[in-house]
């Protein structure tokens, strides 16, 4: 790991800085729309907006970075994040929030895909993996990092979207000035949603599901702590340990996945979640309570997209792993396109503490529909290898990950050929 590190550390430096102004992003904006006077629903619409545009991206990156190339698209898409992150303080206006929120979506989707594919140009096979578990890391300290900088400054003025905007312009300065030669960009066309769900309906449904999810837990987790009155100090603590969680669990739950049946562990994980919620929901009013219920949520649901995109790849040939990662993508994102516009509803027509209730239900579903597919299919006999991806991962994390546990069956096969060769050879 620090071989990786001291390799690729402008690459990740960069990544630190514009998930720290990513993550401002979002813990900003809830703030300031508190102060605004925008209630959830409003809010909610603007929220959605971001992860509306990450779907859209994904989809219109891979022309520009074949038509330009991934230096150009990066400078561009990084320029206009930084722009929009003023004009957020200048026009403190829901519509305008939303189209802003929309663009930057777009341009983050972009930035994921050139950052992600330079640094799997830069792994070797040996170092691969690393690669991705260190990259993942950069990206959930940035976030929250992010949240200790909320406080050093006012949403209601300027100055934080102005420290977002340079810090999103400086990330792309050791990026671009350490960038090896253009990596080779291909891609390929996605599985559609029907293929998938005949391939792994577990993997589908749970992957839909989960991007409903994480955009209500980190979307809309500072539209809610402004709902009920918490301080600033206290929202950015509440939305850090969302992700804190999540680093903290992400290995342990993985670890586990590559021993035990993973729709167990799926369903397991979910359906403590919920107990986790229903146990602590007479005295939510707590802040010790939510950070403890944050923690335990955040910590569950990170690990499960890799979880899922695992599963899958359990049911799938290597020559088709590529266009799965496309298909899951899309899910996750028609998923978090929806999760704040319904959360954002349920808080508006009964209260803000619905936000919890609208995670609740989406674990449960999880749960019992992991427990059912128990039913309908036997254990597969051959399991892929757990490999950490984000829930923000571009199709290039995914399908690296995928490679990575292709490539770690590949060398325990040639493992357990050559020891039973070698046992061959001593036998008299």
């Amino acid at each position: 790991m620090t071989q990786v590190i001291r390799e690729s550390w402008p690459l990740l430096l960069g990544v630190l800085l514009l998930m720290i102004g990513n993550g401002l992003q979002g813990t900003a904006l809830g703030l300031r729309g508190a102060i605004e006077g925008y209630d959830a629903g409003t809010m909610a619409w603007v929220m959605s907006a971001y992860f509306a545009g990450v779907l859209l991206g994904s989809r219109l990156a891979p022309p520009m970075i074949r038509r330009v190339g991934h230096v150009r698209v990066f400078a561009a898409l990084a320029s206009l994040v930084s722009a929009a992150s003023i004009l957020y303080a200048a026009l403190p206006n829901p519509i305008l929030w939303a189209l802003m929120r929309l663009l930057v979506g777009i341009c983050f989707a972009g930035i994921y895909v050139v950052a992600e594919s330079w640094l799997n140009d830069r792994a070797t096979n040996e170092t691969r993996g690393q690669s991705l578990a260190v990259y993942l890391s950069v990206q959930m300290l940035g976030v929250i990092a992010a949240q200790g900088i909320i406080n050093l400054a006012d949403a209601g003025g300027y100055a934080l979207f102005v420290i977002m905007s340079v810090l999103v312009s400086i990330a792309f300065t050791p990026i671009l000035l350490s960038a090896t030669p253009v990596p080779v960009f291909s891609t390929t066309k996605p599985m559609t949603l029907r293929a998938l769900y005949r391939v792994s309906p577990l993997g589908i449904v749970g992957t839909l599901l989960l991007g409903g999810l994480f955009s209500a837990l980190f979307g809309m987790s500072p539209v809610f702590a402004t709902e009920i009155g918490l301080t600033v100090g206290e929202t950015t603590m509440f939305v850090a340990t969302f992700y804190i969680g999540g680093v903290i669990l992400q290995f342990p739950l993985g670890w586990l996945s590559d021993r035990m049946d993973r729709r167990i562990l799926i369903a397991g994980t979910t359906a403590f979640g919920v107990a986790a919620l229903l146990a602590a929901a007479p005295f939510l009013q707590q802040i010790s309570t939510l950070l403890l219920v944050a923690f335990v949520v955040g910590g569950v649901t990170n690990p499960l997209y890799s979880l899922l995109i695992a599963y899958t790849n359990d049911f799938l040939e290597h020559d088709d792993m590529a266009a799965a990662a496309g298909g899951l993508v899309f899910a996750a994102g028609l998923g978090s396109m929806a999760g704040p516009l319904v959360v954002g509803w349920m808080m508006s027509a009964f209260g803000a503490y619905a936000y919890f209730l609208f995670i609740g239900i989406l674990m449960g579903i999880v749960a019992v529909y992991a427990t059912y597919r128990m039913t309908q299919r036997a254990t597969p006999s051959d399991t892929s290898p757990y490999a950490p991806v984000g829930a923000q991962a571009s199709t290039v994390a995914v399908t690296v990950s995928q490679s990575i546990e292709y490539e770690e069956e590949e060398e325990k096969t040639a493992q357990d050929i050559g020891a039973v060769e070698e046992r061959r050879d001593a036998a008299p």
